[in-house]
């Protein structure tokens, strides 16, 4: 009798590769830091890591071959970011589905204060993240100007805020204007998209928030906290 035929579907090996490219320690530690959106040298990355940077620069080279990584190089330096923002959302997706603070706890104060800190403000790729993203979301949500009941979609009105705030928005490219983006500290989702990463690239440009230590983090500014409780009626002790 003859067995079964059975037909493998054709994005299994692709899938099985991506899988296998983020299925690392180390290749997975890089790309949660790249998540801050900015291109990090080899060698930065492999103090992050903790690796040498020979076992890091094999590691970089697979993640660049299987497209995860963008790669230039300026001189002797090699730097590296994140390929697009659809592998920044299928990092941080990813890294959403495991809490951190249920399964590790940090080793020393440093790692606590830094993680006080991610979890109070950071940039997820391009966009804010963290209490910081959410407390936006939602003001943005109950002021009538972002929609969540069918979906994240910014209202006429949004549309209007964002102009007179002074926050262009690029609508000529295929990115989604707004999207939701599932926090992994807040286990909530916060506005992505093209909406998210104008907001965010605002805030940093006229000081409404500055980075903080080697992170992701970001702090609000008090010129930030002053802005976004006039724009958006959030009182500061939500951003501490």
């Amino acid at each position: 009798m003859l067995g079964r035929m059975t037909t493998r579907d054709p994005q299994a090996p692709q899938l099985a590769r991506l899988a296998g490219l983020i299925a690392d320690e180390t290749r997975a530690a890089c790309l949660l830091a790249l998540l801050d959106g900015r291109a990090w040298t080899a060698g930065e990355l492999a103090r992050h890591a903790g690796v040498a940077a020979s076992t890091l620069s094999e590691h970089l080279s697979k993640l660049v071959a299987g497209g995860l990584l963008a790669e230039e190089r300026q001189g002797r330096h090699r730097y590296v970011r994140l390929a697009d923002a659809r592998v920044a959302q299928l990092v941080e997706d990813l890294a959403a589905q495991v809490s951190p603070t249920a399964d590790v706890r940090p080793r020393n104060l440093r790692e606590s204060s830094a993680g006080s800190a991610m979890a109070r403000g950071r940039t997820c790729y391009d966009h804010l993240a963290g209490r910081l993203g959410i407390a936006v979301t939602d003001a943005l949500t109950s002021r009538g100007l972002l929609r969540q009941d069918t979906g994240f979609a910014l209202t006429d009105a949004g549309l209007g805020w964002f102009d007179s705030a002074g926050i262009p928005l690029n609508r000529t490219g295929r990115r989604p204007l707004a999207r939701a983006c599932l926090d992994w500290t807040e286990r909530r989702p916060h506005l992505a998209g093209v909406a998210g990463a104008a907001l965010c690239r605002h805030a940093l440009e006229v000081g409404w928030c500055v980075r903080i230590g080697s992170e992701r983090a970001v702090k609000v500014t008090p010129s930030g906290e002053r802005a976004l409780r006039e724009l958006l009626g959030i009182e500061a002790g939500a951003l501490r």
